[in-house]
């Protein structure tokens, strides 16, 4: 029995990690083109692209995982009905409960991974994300400009940019402006600095000459300096950022009452996130079980076993359905929150009785029973 438990573990295993990479794939395909217009747009380099994608994979990984071990599963037990094993392991005795432990086993294992998941991998992982997004829009001086190459802030508006030291300082700049329609700016300097203000940040230059060409009457003026300033004209954009519900940790989350900066919609969302990071991991021991219990209490159908798979994959989705529209309710008041527990546990005790308990066979004789009652 080890042995078999092991191997239909291996099997599901396989399986499942199968089917969440092709579907991070995906989505991972599709998230990314959020951020093409980052490369496009702003010239950030591909590894910063790479990275910003990369940190969203633990989110996507623990909403994808449910959905894809219970596809694993119902492929591996389905496979293994339809070779008849399911069969032979009746036939010698094995009642359901034990044929279904290595789904049970499998979905306690990615659960215990998601709870570590849901509370220091996405919360890290979205802090860093978040970060980085964040230097992306806002810190020109790294990521916008970039070296040798002639960057376009705003319209007629050019910045170039020789070399970025290590100190955070910037060497050969050259700026180009003309805003205004009735005049046009060239300036350049020997070093300068990216600093940020109220009213947007600026570029600090330092030992340069300015030269202006006014359009209307052909004067040209030149201006030696030893520091000035050119303003990007860029909306402001505060220094410190606000950190998102998913940076929370879970105590925070779950006593967003107590912080008085919050609003009551806000405080109920973050409650909210809190208690989901307590419920979501336990779907994946929830859809292990919902993908083999019918394969397993049923009676084997020589033509498929179409309309079993059919009734759990309406049973996975409608669970997912009522998740989201539970949670959504919730966000709006608190007295919704025990419908997402029993969205959870009722579906959970469900399988395990009919594991335990479930017998065809005693209904089948229960309705041949009155059948004869009737007729006789």
């Amino acid at each position: 029995m080890k042995k078999l438990n092991k191997y239909i573990v291996k099997q599901i295993l396989v399986g499942f990690l199968l089917v969440t990479f092709s579907l991070m794939s995906i989505l991972w395909l599709t998230q990314s083109l959020r951020f093409v217009d980052l490369i496009t747009g702003k010239g950030i380099p591909v590894s910063i692209f790479i990275e910003m994608t990369s940190l969203l994979m633990p989110r996507l990984f623990v909403i994808l995982s449910p959905i894809s071990l219970f596809v694993a599963v119902l492929f591996v037990y389905n496979r293994m009905l339809s070779d008849r094993e399911l069969v032979v392991m009746k036939a010698a005795g094995i009642s359901p409960w034990q044929g279904g432990q290595p789904a049970l086993i499998v979905g306690i294992f990615v659960c215990l991974f998601n709870i570590y998941a849901y509370n220091f991998g996405i919360p890290a992982a979205e802090k860093a994300f978040n970060e980085l997004e964040w230097q992306v829009k806002h810190d020109v001086s790294h990521l916008m400009f970039r070296e040798g190459e002639f960057t376009l802030l705003q319209l007629n508006l050019t910045v170039f940019i020789t070399t970025h030291e290590k100190d955070g300082s910037l060497s050969g700049i050259l700026v180009n402006d003309e805003r205004n329609p009735k005049s046009k700016v060239t300036i350049s300097a020997e070093k300068g600095r990216v600093i940020y203000t109220d009213t947007g940040p600026k570029i600090i230059m330092i030992n340069g000459v300015r030269q202006e060409l006014n359009r209307v009457n052909g004067q040209f003026s030149t201006l030696t300096f030893d520091r000035y300033s050119v303003d990007f004209g860029m909306p402001q954009s505060n220094k410190q950022r606000d950190a998102s519900a998913r940076e929370k940790n879970l105590f925070e989350l779950l006593n967003a009452r107590s912080d008085t900066s919050l609003s009551p919609a806000e405080a109920n969302r973050y409650i909210v996130e809190g208690n989901k990071r307590l419920l979501s991991p336990f779907y994946n021991i929830v859809f292990a079980l919902l993908a083999c219990t019918g394969l397993l209490v049923g009676n084997f159908n020589r033509r498929g076993q179409a309309k079993l798979i059919s009734y759990s994959i309406l049973g996975m989705v409608l669970i997912q359905a009522l998740d989201l529209v539970f949670g959504n309710l919730a966000v709006k008041s608190l007295y919704w929150l025990p419908m997402m527990y029993l969205n959870l546990l009722i579906p959970l005790g469900v399988c395990i009785y009919l594991l335990f308990f479930y017998n065809p066979q005693h209904f089948i004789r229960r309705k041949n029973l009155d059948e004869r009652t009737v007729n006789g």
